[in-house]
């Protein structure tokens, strides 16, 4: 009768095992899918928002001009290098912009490939062809060229993969005609999902593990009390969080207070949750942040930095010049900005400008103010109907009321002419062969984006060799001690006529250096942008 009642135990305590272990297996497959899926979803949107980010660098229209020149020029490789930029700093494996062959989609070629420098793959050269992977990626690259598909991905976590486990993200560069140019495609690891998903077998292993072995040397009395109530609450938290994506307000460790392998299943569900949801806010922080401001801030920074002419001496074969500028923003990205560039072989245009306010908003403005200010003067117009043209176009979309003071002048090489305006900008200073720096006041017109409808006026300076032109931003003069006092204009002007003989470059370092030595240690206040000329003849 004794090893009847203990055959009997045996037997009860065994289905009882296998009945936990059936309902920890529908629990353990509940939470693995829904966390899988929101983090492959995260994921998935990551990858679409670099998309959309690496769709603005690439010019749609200039597609065809791209692949003409052989990826020779300079506005290619000024197109590649922020793509690879933005395929690094965004995580990403590879950003790349293909053309498929559209007659059966079986080979594609690459019109840009860029690299995540720490990966260890291989980087497609211009025009590589190669066969299409399969058909998946045909249907896809098919829906994009001829169905008007906004948007596809591609999930690859199976089988032989040549880069491992990812995912590939694929939106159309539709030219202003609606024309299908290429394919940009963004490729990231699924690395921290495949962890995650092993860490998580593995602690459902050891749970089940050790659950067994506690219910096995336990009671049949303490199972029947003790299991169906936890593994209950357990599936409802599984289902919850499945579909929720959120930790519970309530720990299950709260409501089962078991000393058993129940416990400890629910104390790795709860830690589970915490991790997964720490994880799916981080994503959502970082993709909250590219979406408003178009990119993470130390993107920004290089896209910014990557904006403003930073290679010296910028134009090696041309003699009559000398130029040197600089930009230390007050946060990780600024407002202001400079710009020099040739519109011709005999017209140098040189751009300073302020906009209003700091940080993300003041360098979205900034970007947009200076490549509608480049692309005016790019059109041979004058310095004012260059700043006339500008204004219309901040002001006809001007929603947050932001405005840019300018000052842009375009030097005739040849004969030193000068013809500038200044849109509410600082005075420039100017030294005359070998005299000393001095502000030259020059007559203002409205500020930029300020109000529609204003002409702005042109005035002449004539330069001679040896002359020197140093224009500024507010930061400068307005850069302040920690007693509030202000570094001034004439100390900008000692500072200058220190050494007023110097190179343009030493000029520009002998102004930050007293700006540094005034303001010491007090944090700094606004962006500081100089930029200086000295004209040979």
């Amino acid at each position: 009768m004794t090893k009847l009642r203990h055959r009997v135990a045996f037997k009860s305590i065994f289905g009882l095992i296998l009945l936990l272990i059936g309902f920890s297996v529908v629990v353990s497959l509940i939470g693995y899918k829904g966390f899988t899926d929101a983090l492959l979803n995260q994921y998935s949107e990551s990858a679409f928002h670099t998309a959309r980010i690496a769709a603005e660098i690439v010019d749609p229209d200039r597609v065809d001009d791209y692949w003409e020149s052989g990826g020779s020029t300079e506005a290619y490789q000024e197109t590649w290098y922020s793509l690879s930029r933005l395929c690094n700093s965004s995580g990403s494996t590879f950003v790349y912009v293909i053309k498929p062959d559209r007659t059966d989609y079986g080979h594609i070629r690459f019109l840009f490939s860029t690299i995540n420098h720490q990966s260890n793959y291989t980087l497609y050269d211009f025009g590589y062809l190669r066969e299409t992977t399969n058909q998946e990626y045909r249907a896809k690259y098919r829906a994009l060229c001829e169905e008007g598909s906004a948007r596809e991905l591609v999930i690859r976590d199976s089988g032989y993969i040549e880069t491992d486990a990812h995912i590939t993200a694929m939106i159309p560069l539709s030219a202003s005609d609606g024309e299908v140019k290429g394919i940009l495609c963004v490729q990231q690891q699924l690395d921290i999902l495949l962890e995650a998903r092993n860490t998580y077998l593995r602690r459902v292993t050891i749970a089940f593990f050790t659950l067994a072995l506690l219910v096995i040397i336990g009671q049949s009395f303490y199972l029947n009390r003790v299991l169906l109530r936890p593994i209950k609450l357990i599936s409802e938290e599984a289902g919850r969080f499945a579909a929720e994506n959120t930790a519970g307000e309530r720990k299950l460790q709260t409501e089962i207070r078991n000393l058993d392998e129940i416990g400890a299943l629910a104390g790795s569900i709860d830690r589970m949750e915490v991790q997964v949801e720490d994880t799916m806010k981080e994503l959502t922080r970082i993709t909250a942040e590219k979406e408003r401001i178009g990119t993470e801030l130390k993107l920004a920074t290089r896209i910014q930095a990557a904006m403003l002419p930073s290679t010296f001496p910028p134009f090696p074969g041309r003699s009559e010049f000398d130029i040197f500028a600089c930009m230390d923003p007050a946060k990780e990205i600024g407002g202001d900005f400079y710009d020099f560039f040739l519109i011709d072989e005999d017209h140098l245009c040189m751009v300073i400008a302020d906009v209003s306010g700091k940080g993300i908003p003041a360098a979205l403005f900034m970007m947009v103010s200076k490549i509608i200010l480049q692309s005016c003067a790019m059109l041979g117009r004058s310095a004012g109907e260059v700043l006339t043209k500008t204004n219309e176009a901040l002001c006809s979309n001007n929603r947050e009321e932001m405005f840019v003071t300018v000052w842009l002048g375009i030097l005739e090489l040849s004969t030193g002419k000068l013809t500038a305006a200044n849109a509410g900008h600082e005075y420039p200073v100017l030294k005359r062969g070998d005299g000393s720096f001095e502000l030259f006041k020059d007559p203002h017109g409205f500020i930029i984006g300020g109000l529609d409808g204003v002409c702005y006026k042109d005035y002449t300076l004539q330069l001679h060799p040896g002359d020197k032109l140093f224009v500024y931003t507010d930061g400068v003069p307005e850069a302040t001690d920690a007693h509030n006092a202000m570094f001034g204009t004439q100390r900008m002007l000692a500072a200058l006529n220190e050494t007023p003989e110097a190179p343009p470059e030493q000029l520009l370092k002998n102004v930050r250096r007293a700006v540094d030595g005034f303001v010491q240690n007090a944090p700094q206040f606004d962006d500081l942008t100089m930029l200086c000329l000295k004209y040979r003849g």
